[in-house]
């Protein structure tokens, strides 16, 4: 199984992971142009509100496979991606990088933060406009949903974030790649606001047990 992690947050560069059937995206209902500004301005006020976030998800990929772990966020910039064993695969991202360990062949590979698109909800200040463009935003059964791609490069491809309306809360998102492969993450009991070990932010590598700048 070779699908990309970074994928639940960022569609460039791919990087490779394990990942049933997944159900249809069912088309939502646009929401009207006027509309638009109001709920772009909630959801960015709602994102800039998180500081930290503790979940259990669920990652359905559109080759049928899923897969389970613990997602954590300590803005600005940290995250930590882990799944459930027998998968020893993990993200991390210290600030600067994002690295992806892959157990199969013991190696790591990083990219800048920035040249994701992870580093939408990992930077010091969320905006929905400037280096982001919205491309759709729409309602599904007390759904909102909102996709964006990157302003400089959109064929990269796009993150669609879905909220919850009453109460209003981030749920889960999805990626649709370059190649057109679209992947769902589906937070369960999300935590927000919650103390976090900023240690865990750090690539370490599991063969050397030792911490990797």
């Amino acid at each position: 199984m070779r699908k990309t992690l970074l994928a639940l947050l960022a569609a460039a560069p791919l990087l490779s992971l394990p990942v049933a059937l997944p159900a249809p995206v069912q088309a939502a209902t646009a929401v009207a142009t006027a509309d638009q500004p109001a709920l772009l301005a909630k959801a960015e006020t709602y994102l800039n509100g998180i500081t930290s976030l503790k979940s259990d998800f669920i990652q359905t990929a559109d080759n049928g496979q899923s897969a389970r772990g613990t997602f954590t966020l300590l803005r600005p910039g940290r995250m930590r991606i882990s799944y459930a064993p027998p998968v020893e695969n993990f993200i991390v991202a210290d600030g600067k990088f994002v690295y992806f360990w892959d157990a199969e062949v013991k190696e790591q590979q990083n990219a800048p933060i920035g040249s994701t698109l992870a580093d939408f909800l990992l930077r010091d200040k969320i905006t929905l406009s400037g280096d982001v463009k919205i491309t759709q935003v729409a309602r599904d059964d007390g759904l909102l949903e909102i996709t964006l791609v990157q302003a400089k490069d959109p064929g990269l491809g796009s993150l669609t974030l879905v909220f919850e309306e009453a109460p209003f809360g981030l749920r889960k998102w999805r990626v649709l790649d370059a190649q057109g492969k679209l992947t769902e993450v589906a937070l369960q009991n999300p935590e927000f606001g919650v103390k976090l070990d900023a240690n865990q932010f750090y690539f370490r590598n599991p063969t050397r047990g030792r911490e990797r700048d």
